[in-house]
C-alpha cells in the first residue's frame, strides 16, 4: 500500500508537492521527504498537526519531544507511523516548519493506493516554486520627500506666516 500526499502553500498559489509514502513509515520519514522536495535545510523546530475537515488542529506530531503536560498525550515524529492517524483518502494535517511566523504547509492524504509498495519516500509532482524556508519581511526603502515650503506652497505669493490667526506673536517667544 502506498499514500499520495498532496501539499500546498497558502504563500504560493502555484505551489504543489505530491509525496509517495509507505504507511508504516514515520512521521518524521515524510517530513523529510517534504524537506527535500522544497530544497529546506532541516528545522530545530517543526510539527505536523492533525487536522479535521475544516484545518482546525486536533493532535501534534513534534519533531522533537516537548515538555508538557504528563497527563496529555505527546507524538515524536521518529516514534510515530503514519498509520497510527490515517486511514482514509481526505483526512488532513498541516506542518508547521517555521514557529516563530507561524508558517504551515496544508496536507491532504488524496489517495491510499493499494496492490503496491515503495520502499523510500519520494516525491512524484513537483508543481512551483516552494515558499521561502524563512519569513523575510520585505523593508520599504523609506523616501525622504522634501518639500519646499515658502510662500507658494499655500498658493498665494503674497502669503504672510504672519497673518495666520493665533501665530501673530511667534517671534516674541
Amino acid at each position: 500500500m502506498i499514500y499520495r500526499f498532496t501539499l500546498i502553500s497558502d504563500e504560493v498559489d502555484q505551489f504543489r508537492r505530491e509525496i509517495q509514502i509507505d504507511p508504516d513509515a514515520t512521521f518524521l520519514d515524510l517530513y523529510k521527504a517534504i524537506f527535500n522536495s522544497v530544497n529546506y535545510q532541516p528545522a530545530e523546530m517543526a510539527s505536523f498537526f492533525i487536522c479535521d475537515e475544516d484545518w482546525e488542529h486536533r493532535e501534534e506530531i513534534s519533531l522533537n519531544e516537548k515538555d508538557i503536560n504528563p497527563e496529555e498525550d505527546s507524538w515524536i515524529m521518529d516514534e510515530t507511523e503514519l498509520t497510527e492517524f490515517f486511514e482514509d483518502e481526505q483526512q488532513r494535517m498541516v506542518l508547521q516548519f517555521d514557529y516563530p511566523h507561524e508558517r504551515f504547509f496544508f496536507i491532504e492524504l488524496s489517495e491510499i493506493i493499494t496492490g503496491k509498495d515503495i520502499k523510500k519516500a519520494k516525491c512524484t509532482r513537483t508543481e512551483g516554486d516552494a515558499p521561502s524556508q524563512f519569513f523575510t519581511e520585505e523593508k520599504e526603502a523609506t523616501k525622504t520627500t522634501s518639500i519646499d515650503v515658502d510662500e507658494s506652497f499655500y498658493g498665494d505669493q503674497d502669503y504672510d506666516s504672519l497673518e495666520i490667526e493665533g501665530f501673530e506673536n511667534l517671534d516674541e517667544l
